[in-house]
């Protein structure tokens, strides 16, 4: 049953966002690029493949163990471009600031998106700036848009699975989203945790100068995780996805912070991390490369791809039984990124 009012599970990345694209978005915005759904739109501009994508960050609190707002603007726009395989070429960024907002966190807060914006070496070349007043917002939301080129030969996309595909993961789950959780109430738990929040177009390099073709379906586990990253990707390819628990990688001190507070790191957001779906034959060179890049130091081959029962996710768990992963409902952690 449609909602009268939008409500904050509609911006979980789980079945309300669905419901909300295909119920009131596509229907209103009609054309076939829109429809992919991918993580960035694809087109074809005078003999070239340009990727162009656009996100808005409304993360609470701004400033976090392992990176801020500003960060995450820049890297989540840069991993949404390369996750369609797209060389990133530069960015826009819109900021909305609450009036109030302290000039010093302001600067902090560019300081911080201009830092990895040249890490990456991918300029902000244009933006924008609003200011609202008191209490019409909460200090800062920065809308950053990215645009990348797409080289000739890769077809990067989530209906490109196929049964007999290995499932890769460039790293340990759950990182950003327990960091922002234990930030946000207030915790203080050992073992140093911390945002994963990173670029992964030069993985992404590495991982296609390995495997090309080979690399089906890339996608960025951010809401909702990697449970309902795979939901969507099995759904869309119409394939079976199997997850064996054993192998996914969470750090003990995630792992630990989600036995506490009752959460399933499966179902938490990453921001610097990506699922890769690739042809068995290539896998082990693809991994390979992904292990010589920092940012994917701890990649591991975590499932496979079958072909029933089709759209859907089975986690194989550690004690011997198997449950069906579906995507995220409800809304655990609001304001993520």
């Amino acid at each position: 049953m449609k909602s009268k009012h939008v409500l904050l599970d509609h911006g979980s990345g789980g079945l309300s966002s669905q419901e909300l694209i295909t119920g009131v978005f596509l229907p209103l915005l009609d054309n076939p690029v829109l429809f992919d759904l991918e993580d960035s739109a694809v087109v074809q501009a005078r003999g070239c493949r340009l990727a162009f994508t656009t996100d808005s960050y409304v993360v609470d609190p701004i400033f976090f163990p392992g990176g801020d707002i500003g960060t995450l603007a820049v890297n989540g726009t840069i991993n949404d471009l390369s996750m369609r395989g797209a060389e990133p070429l530069c960015l826009s960024a819109g900021l909305i600031l609450e009036e109030g907002f302290p000039m010093a966190d302001l600067e902090r807060v560019m300081g911080a998106l201009g830092e990895a914006s040249r890490a990456a070496g991918v300029p902000v070349v244009t933006g924008d700036t609003k200011v609202v007043p008191r209490g019409k917002a909460d200090k800062v939301f920065i809308n950053t848009s990215g645009i990348g080129v797409v080289a000739s030969g890769i077809e990067i996309s989530s209906a490109k699975a196929r049964p007999g595909d290995l499932v890769l993961v460039s790293g340990t789950m759950a990182d950003h989203g327990v960091t922002i959780l234990t930030r946000r109430a207030g915790l203080s738990l050992d073992g140093g945790l911390a945002s994963d929040t990173m670029a992964l177009h030069r993985l992404v390099q590495a991982m296609i100068e390995a495997g090309g073709p080979a690399i089906h379906s890339l996608r960025d586990p951010t809401r909702g995780g990697i449970a309902t990253s795979l939901a969507e990707m099995a759904r869309k390819a119409g394939v079976c996805i199997e997850i064996e628990e054993s192998s996914v990688p969470v750090r003990p001190e995630v792992g630990a912070a989600c036995e506490i507070l009752g959460l399933d790191p499966f179902y938490l957001a990453n921001e610097g991390k990506c699922l890769a779906l690739v042809a068995p034959e290539k896998a082990p060179e693809i991994l390979e490369a992904m292990r010589r890049r920092p940012e994917g130091r701890d990649a591991a081959v975590i499932g496979r791809v079958t072909d029933r029962p089709a759209g859907r996710v089975i986690l194989k768990t550690a004690v011997g039984g198997s449950r069906l992963m579906e995507p995220l409902s409800g809304e655990p952690l609001p304001r993520i990124c």
